[in-house]
């Protein structure tokens, strides 16, 4: 295996699709901390530049439409799982990526709408083929939710634009890169690096809808997830002291912005909170209302003079093969 092998695998990618996630505690010790660091390095090549979320502010780009699509990744995501194929947190990750990259270098002729959702549609379809063993037909990317459909065509239009403004440059660097590494630093012994996995999965995800985390590269935000995780453990939360030990995990990393992501994600999680509360309650309540009326005549009149509603179907448009003249 030469060198170049070597770092894709402890960037934690390799031509079989595994990733950090996959290898044991004993593994993750083999590894050179200059691998990892090296992959710090290069994370800078595979996230948008450092104004990207200024955009949003200034509202030169639609920071609702961009939690849209987001939203509507992790719910297709979700759906094609239950139905009939096992995508991995990194496929919708990944897809999220691409946009976000996309974006930053072209200009959509329409910041909402259709184009995001082709755009959205495009990146899963790459994400998932650059990840996962068996890969859904494009009709099957457009699940429950969409506003539009689009043909087969159109979508594969689309992917080759996304590749031409990416350069082709598809294998990420993502924070599941670096989550079995970091979480080693806490548990060496590594009792508990399933937990530090999934838990940490479950916090990037959550939180890949919020642009305020674009500010942020992924090894701080890996990091950040993973001191979230150890502090849910009692007999590891010593360990994961903010103000000694983020940054000598590894070298490159910026304690600043571990402990300013690790804020974010605190605050963010403390938000989450509020606002799924009051929620449970309200479906409870429209849960026990629709089954007092279920039986009702007129309801069961309604409901099936009902009709799903209709969405558009979309062919060809000139745009997606414009050239790249109207970039920014």
């Amino acid at each position: 295996m030469n060198v170049n092998e070597d770092m894709d695998l402890f960037c934690g990618e390799c031509s079989s699709g595994e990733s950090t996630a996959e290898f044991s505690s004993e593994e993750v010790e083999s590894w050179p901390d200059d691998s990892i660091a090296s992959c710090i390095e290069d994370e800078r090549h595979f996230v948008p530049g450092l104004d990207y979320l200024s955009r949003f502010h200034s509202q030169s780009l639609d920071a609702s439409a961009r939690e849209e699509s987001v939203t509507w990744i992790l719910q297709a995501r979700e759906m094609v799982v239950q139905a009939y194929y096992s995508f991995q947190p990194l496929t919708a990750y990944l897809a999220v990526n691409y946009m976000d990259r996309f974006l930053y270098a072209r200009r959509l002729q329409e910041t909402s709408g259709w184009p995001m959702q082709l755009l959205a549609v495009a990146c899963l379809s790459l994400a998932a083929k650059m990840e996962e063993v068996v890969v859904p037909s494009l009709f099957d990317f457009q699940v429950e939710g969409v506003k539009y459909i689009f043909e087969a065509k159109t979508i594969q239009r689309m992917e080759l634009l996304v590749l031409d403004v990416l350069d082709w440059r598809l294998r990420s660097v993502t924070p599941f890169s670096f989550l079995s590494f970091f979480a080693y630093k806490i548990d060496p012994l590594g009792t508990s690096l399933g937990f530090f996995r999934s838990h940490a999965t479950e916090i990037i995800l959550s939180n890949i809808k919020e642009a305020s985390f674009l500010e942020y590269r992924p090894s701080s935000i890996a990091a950040a997830a993973i001191l979230c995780v150890a502090n849910e453990l009692p007999s590891l939360s010593s360990a994961a002291n903010l103000h000694d030990s983020p940054e000598t995990w590894c070298n490159g990393l910026s304690k600043e912005k571990i402990v300013r992501c690790y804020k974010l994600m605190k605050a963010m999680a403390i938000e989450n909170n509020r606002r799924n509360s009051p929620r449970v309650i309200a479906k409870l309540r429209v849960s026990v209302r629709a089954a007092s009326t279920l039986m009702r005549p007129s309801d069961e009149s309604s409901s099936s003079s009902s009709s799903p509603s209709k969405r558009r179907k979309l062919s060809d448009y000139s745009w997606v093969g414009d050239d790249k003249s109207s970039s920014e």
